[in-house]
C-alpha cells in the first residue's frame, strides 16, 4: 500500500501509555519510510471532527524521544462517541443534521490521511470500529490501526493492554506513602481506591506489586515499624462477592491487634449497590456519553468506608484514590518493551492496508496480531482464579468468594 500520510490521535482517559505511543509511532514511521507525513488530532476524536491537528516536523521527528520521559498525551485526548448524535451536537462538534462519523470520514479524506492510528480503550477503538465500517460502506479508502490503552487491562480478546504494568506499579508506589497515616491516629482504617470500573486486574495487580515491595523492605517492630501493619489486608474487586459482615468480622481481628487495617477496593466493586441504594432514595445516578456511571460521583470509596468504619469501630478513616497519580505516569521498562512490540507491527500492517488492534489475541493462542474490529470488546473480567491472585488472598488470609466463572486471566 502507498502510504503517504498517517493520522494519530490519543482518547478516552489517560493511561501510562500514550506518550511512548506517540513517540514510538513517529520513530517507527521514521525508520521505515521517512518520507511519509504525520499529523495528529489535538484532543482525540474532538480535533478530527473539528480538523485539529498538528503536523509532526523534521524538528519533531528529531527530537520526538523526550516524550518516553513524560505521561499524559502530548496532543490531548478527550471522550467523544461519534454514534452518540446527540452529544457531539450538544458539545457544538457538529451541526444540526450532521452525522458525526460522516464529518470525521470527510476531515480525513480532506486532510489526505492513508492510515488512522487510534490509542485507546475499548470506547475508543469501539468507536474506530465505526470509524471503519462507515468509511467501507462509503467508498472510503482508510486503513484504521488501534492500540489497545487501558489502565484496567479489561478488553476483550488481548491479554495485556498497555499501560496497566505501569499503573499498579505507581499505584503501589502511591501507597507506600499513603500507608504512613496509620501514624496519625489510633485505630486508622485506609480504604485505597484503585480504578476499575468492570475488571479488577488493576486492583490486584496494584495489591501484589505493593505486596512485593513491602516484601523488600526492612522493619523495627520493637519501635512500631510493623510489616504486618503496612501489609494490604482486604482486596475488594468487582468479580468477587464480597460478605460484608464476614469481612467485617476477619477486619476486626486485624485493627484489634495491628490498630489499622489497609483496604484495597476496585472503584467499580459494589457499584449495583451503591446505584440500588440511590435510585431506592429517588437521586438520580450520573452517567458519562456513554451511558457509564459517574464513579468519581458516586464515591465507591467513601461508601465502602462508612460501610466498615463502625463494624470494626475506626476512629478514624481514610480514602485515598491512586488513579489520576497512577494513569498520569511515564511508561516503564516492562510496558515500554509491549509498546515497541505493538507499535512495529501496527506500522507494518498500517504499511501493508491492514485494519485492526494490535494486541496479543487470547483466542489465537495468545499471538501479537491485527485482531478484527468486530471481536474488540470492552468489560472482559479479571480472572479470580490467576494463580498469583489466589496466593495473594491466602497470604494476607482472605477467603475468595468468585462471583461467576471467568475465563480470561
Amino acid at each position: 500500500m502507498n502510504v503517504k500520510k498517517v493520522g494519530i490521535l490519543t482518547a478516552g482517559g489517560l493511561a501510562p501509555c500514550l506518550s511512548a505511543s506517540v513517540a514510538a509511532l513517529i520513530e517507527r514511521y521514521s525508520e521505515m519510510d521517512p518520507e511519509v507525513e504525520i499529523l495528529c488530532y489535538r484532543n482525540g476524536y474532538k480535533g478530527l471532527l473539528q480538523g485539529d491537528s498538528i503536523s509532526v516536523t523534521p524538528h519533531i521527528r528529531e527530537n520526538i524521544r523526550v516524550a518516553y520521559r513524560y505521561g499524559g498525551s502530548p496532543i490531548g485526548n478527550s471522550r467523544v462517541k461519534l454514534t452518540n448524535v446527540k452529544d457531539c451536537l450538544k458539545r457544538g462538534l457538529v451541526k444540526e443534521g450532521e452525522s458525526p462519523l460522516e464529518v470525521a470520514a470527510r476531515q480525513l479524506t480532506r486532510d489526505g490521511v492513508h492510515v488512522l492510528h487510534t490509542i485507546g480503550g475499548d470506547d475508543t477503538n469501539t468507536t474506530a470500529a465505526d470509524l471503519a465500517a462507515h468509511l467501507a460502506q462509503n467508498g472510503y479508502s482508510l486503513t484504521v490501526v488501534g492500540l489497545p490503552k487501558t489502565i484496567d487491562n479489561d478488553v476483550f480478546p488481548i491479554k495485556q493492554s498497555l499501560g496497566a504494568w505501569t499503573a499498579a506499579e505507581q499505584g503501589a508506589i502511591f501507597f507506600e506513602n499513603v500507608v504512613a497515616e496509620h501514624d496519625a491516629n489510633p485505630r486508622m482504617l485506609i480504604v485505597h481506591e484503585v480504578m476499575g470500573r468492570n475488571c479488577g486486574w488493576l486492583t490486584a495487580a496494584t495489591a501484589r506489586e505493593y505486596h512485593k515491595r513491602l516484601g523488600r523492605r526492612d522493619f523495627l517492630p520493637e519501635i512500631g515499624i510493623v510489616e504486618q501493619a503496612k501489609d494490604v489486608h482486604a482486596v475488594f474487586i468487582p468479580e468477587l462477592h464480597i460478605d460484608i459482615a464476614a469481612e467485617a468480622k476477619r477486619l476486626k481481628d486485624i485493627m484489634d491487634r495491628l490498630d489499622c487495617v489497609n483496604i484495597f477496593l476496585s472503584e467499580g466493586a459494589g457499584v449495583e449497590s451503591i446505584v440500588k441504594e440511590m435510585e431506592s432514595k429517588g437521586e438520580d445516578v450520573p452517567r458519562d456519553a456513554f451511558g457509564h456511571v459517574k464513579l468519581d460521583a458516586i464515591n465507591p470509596g467513601a461508601w465502602f468506608a462508612k460501610q466498615f468504619a463502625a463494624m470494626i469501630k475506626a476512629e478514624k478513616t481514610l480514602v485515598q484514590k491512586s488513579g489520576y497519580f497512577s494513569r498520569s505516569a511515564p511508561a516503564n521498562i516492562e510496558d515500554l518493551r509491549i509498546i515497541k512490540s505493538c507499535v512495529d507491527l501496527a506500522v507494518d500492517c498500517a504499511l501493508r492496508g491492514e485494519s485492526g488492534v494490535i494486541g496479543h489475541d487470547e483466542d489465537r493462542g495468545g499471538i501479537l496480531r491485527a485482531i478484527e474490529f468486530p471481536r474488540i470488546k470492552g468489560g472482559k473480567p479479571f480472572n479470580t482464579h490467576t494463580p498469583w491472585f489466589l496466593e495473594l488472598l491466602a497470604q494476607i488470609g482472605q477467603t475468595p468468594t468468585h462471583a461467576t466463572p471467568q475465563p480470561h486471566a
